[in-house]
């Protein structure tokens, strides 16, 4: 059996792509801050030595073989430039840690392992439309982690591809979650959708079918492709 290890799978859209992939068949193991049931491992990713545990464990659980890396989970805090040094500095930090540092992590554990092994092995990321068009003024931090996500899925496709090592990223507008509906409800609410040409926000499950088709179903061709899922809300 195939095995999926995602993270940020509590809730929202890893919580739908850990659903959709378990139709599909797949072993999935989660990640969340704190274990929702036994297929997920805690940890909490401001810890610089959790990406490393998270890995370890589930190898040790899945019997040494992960085929496919959801990198899902985020952190999105509004981080106002007049904050004191300190803080500002500090939330940057953990967005970075979190949204960035960790996925890149995994994404080496996983890359690794599989060009050991000589097999294929594909990443999917979740980043953002933010890593292209930009955040609010109080989210340099979000924008600047998920540009970064999006420019490291390009270096792993581009050099790994021959190897079988296939990476994909999605990067989703606002979404109905729990993150995003504190977001809407901080810049104003519904008068925020104006900015939305298709006149709502993407749902958790939209996000995951897409993800799905890039953990299973996506060829081969299509490594390194960042696919938009906005709602015309940014087209580029």
């Amino acid at each position: 059996m195939a095995t999926a290890l995602v993270t940020g799978s509590s809730r929202g859209i890893g919580a739908a792509i850990a659903e959709r992939l378990r139709a599909r068949g797949l072993r999935v193991i989660g990640h969340a801050r704190t274990a929702i049931d036994v297929d997920t491992i805690a940890a909490d990713l401001n810890d610089p030595t959790a990406a490393a545990r998270i890995w370890d464990e589930a190898l040790e659980r899945s019997g040494g073989r992960i085929d496919c890396l959801v990198n899902n989970a985020g952190l999105f805090e509004a981080n106002p430039i007049d904050r004191s040094d300190i803080e500002w500095l500090d939330n940057w930090e953990d967005t970075l840690r979190i949204n960035l540092t960790a996925a890149a992590e995994l994404s080496r554990f996983a890359v690794r392992g599989w060009l050991a092994e000589g097999r294929a092995g594909r990443i999917v990321h979740i980043a953002s439309r933010a890593g292209y068009r930009g955040d609010s003024p109080d989210h340099w931090h979000y924008a600047a982690a998920k540009g970064g996500m999006i420019a490291m899925h390009k270096t792993i496709a581009r050099h790994y591809a021959i190897k079988g090592v296939m990476s994909y990223a999605i990067c989703p507008g606002f979404t109905d979650t729990a993150m995003a509906g504190d977001y809407l409800d901080s810049r104003g609410g519904p008068g925020l959708l104006a900015d939305i040409p298709l006149g709502r926000v993407a749902t958790p499950d939209e996000i995951a079918a897409i993800a799905e088709f890039c953990a299973l179903d996506a060829p081969e061709s299509m490594t390194g492709a960042v696919i938009d899922a906005n709602g015309a809300s940014y087209v580029r």
